[in-house]
């Protein structure tokens, strides 16, 4: 059964997209910086042994000509970041599904091709990120309704208050790779 990959990603407007970053290098750089990097991953990701999905926020960005038609989008949808990936694993078809970030330079085919491995041996596979967070979350089959609940966000903690929302689920790990927040990321 073909996975589906979920690429997690904002309309790339000033201010409204990597804010972190762009308080450090100025909103239009890191604008800049992160329309061309979402160019690039969607480059290198795109597989036929996978689907790729964008989920779109804001939801009314759904229709934007920013990103390549190719590809089908759905609204992210209101909630926490928790809430919104949640939505994604529960609302794409019959299949394992991946979750990533769109802000991860480092993130290949053969990345995304170990994760959707992991799915055969595992119910739930992350990529942890250096950070104590993590660039890629998959599940195969039902979704918890607790997941994602209790998760310290934007801290050490969000990994393991992930996998711990999984109540016991097994759990793979694949590589560790960086997302992209700070100047000194780049």
């Amino acid at each position: 059964m073909k996975g589906t990959l979920v690429i997690m990603l904002k309309e790339p407007v000033p201010g409204r997209v990597k804010t972190r970053l762009g308080r450090e290098i100025g909103m239009i750089p890191a604008t800049w910086w992160f329309r061309h990097q979402v160019a690039r991953l969607l480059r290198r990701i795109e597989d036929p042994r996978w689907r790729v999905v964008l989920a779109v926020a804001p939801d009314r960005a759904v229709g934007s000509r920013v990103w390549p038609g190719r590809f089908a989008r759905v609204p992210q949808g209101r909630g926490d970041l928790g809430q919104r990936m949640a939505r994604q694993l529960r609302g794409m078809p019959r299949g394992p599904v991946c979750v990533i970030g769109a802000d991860i330079p480092g993130v290949t085919r053969a990345h995304v091709a170990r994760a959707f491995a992991a799915l055969g041996r595992a119910e739930a596979v992350f990529g942890p990120a250096p950070d104590g967070g993590y660039w890629l979350v998959g599940l195969k089959g039902p979704v918890p309704a607790e997941l994602f609940k209790g998760v310290r966000w934007s801290s050490e903690h969000a990994l393991a208050d992930s996998i711990a929302s999984l109540q016991g689920r097994r759990v793979a790990l694949v590589d560790v790779l960086a997302d992209v927040d700070r100047a000194a990321d780049l």
